[in-house]
């Protein structure tokens, strides 16, 4: 193949037009191909130089290579067009708005329910006092959650428990949900020998529902059990646990006569709280009280289905509804919603996962 100018003009035009009109970096490098590769029409060229005589090497072998390097040229530049342009594409393309905030990583955005929040501010008040959290089974029997408490058979008390029974198998003990935390006491009594100082927070079940009460609901229980425990000591524990709970400096306490098959003699205790402000109740002031548990004595019975000699040992025990104090110190107007799954209500009510209650550090902030 003999290349004359004009052919090599041609050529070259049109291999620079194919150059400008490719629209990305795929097809300028099919173009590359196409002119430089190895069966390209630049590298051709190239191939006829040595049929060549010298006198024609001397005329073509510049002018083949010059369009080489021009179409080569020709190539980078281009190349370096469209990827600039890619870069800028991609940029728009993959634009951040750097004014939007930015999204919670799931330990902010997570939340620690109530209950959970207010057991732990439990723990941290009752072990910094030098208690231990006993635990005891949901299902109970007859014995433990009301005989060994001293309610006998027939017992008027019983029904104020509407109690979830379950279905016995032939031959076998029913069982029930039990329907308070206390049958953990007689199950501390048999199981370790005095002294003994447990709060016991976990699950109850009685067949009831409204804003104040839930089928299944959270109680505290305590139980202190030596030679020499007495009501001075009691009131002690408990109006240390409400200031502290509360978070207020002081407050005052009344206790009025009550009656519980388990204590004598029994007691139900009001704090000091203050509502003159509509839909707010703060404690530790005013003229108002407000019932917030009940305590009492170990009943002799009791401490004799635990196994222990009443004429040697005394204690006192008292219960509250975690779920209520809950509600009190936190301004929850419906117990139902603690159970609902509510994401809105528990982003509102709830606590940041890593905000440890302490006594030093403060139990809610």
């Amino acid at each position: 193949m003999n290349a004359n100018a004009g052919n090599l003009e041609v050529l070259e035009s049109a291999l620079l037009a194919d150059i400008a009109a490719a629209a990305d970096e795929q097809a300028i490098e099919a173009v590359r191909i196409a002119a430089l590769g190895k069966k390209g029409s630049v590298s051709e060229l190239l191939k006829t130089l040595g049929a060549m005589t010298a006198e024609e090497r001397q005329v073509q072998g510049p002018a083949i290579n010059g369009l080489k390097n021009r179409v080569t040229e020709a190539l980078a530049a281009r190349k370096a067009e469209l990827k600039n342009a890619a870069v800028a594409a991609r940029l728009v393309a993959e634009t951040l708005d750097v004014t939007l905030p930015v999204r919670q990583s799931p330990a902010e955005r997570g939340r620690i329910h109530p209950i959970s929040q207010v057991i732990d501010e439990i723990a941290a008040i009752f072990g910094d006092m030098g208690f231990a959290i006993a635990e005891g089974p949901d299902i109970e029997t007859d014995h433990y959650n009301f005989t060994a408490l001293n309610f006998p058979v027939g017992h008027p008390a019983r029904e104020m428990h509407d109690t979830f029974f379950l279905q016995a198998a032939e031959g076998n003990e029913a069982k029930l949900l039990r329907t308070h935390t206390s049958p953990v006491q007689i199950r501390t009594m048999e199981a370790q020998k005095p002294p003994i100082r447990i709060v016991i927070p976990g699950k109850t079940y009685r067949m009831d529902s409204d804003a104040t009460h839930t089928p299944m609901f959270h109680q505290l229980e305590g139980l202190v059990i030596d030679r020499t425990a007495n009501v001075a000591n009691m009131r002690w524990v408990l109006e240390e646990f409400c200031k502290a709970f509360f978070e207020v400096p002081s407050l005052k306490m009344r206790f009025r006569p009550s009656f519980f098959p388990f204590t004598e003699p029994s007691l139900e205790v009001d704090i000091q709280c203050d509502r003159s402000r509509p839909g707010e109740v703060r404690f530790g002031e005013g003229n108002d009280w407000m019932e917030i548990l009940g305590c009492g004595m170990v009943h002799p019975n009791v401490l004799r289905a635990g196994g222990l000699d009443p004429d040697e040992y005394q204690g006192f025990a008292w219960g509250m509804g975690i779920d209520r104090i809950a509600m009190l110190k936190y301004g929850m107007p419906d117990l139902r919603a603690f159970f609902d799954a509510d994401v809105r209500w528990l982003s509102h009510y709830g606590f940041r996962p890593l905000d440890m209650p302490t006594l030093f550090g403060g139990l809610s902030t």
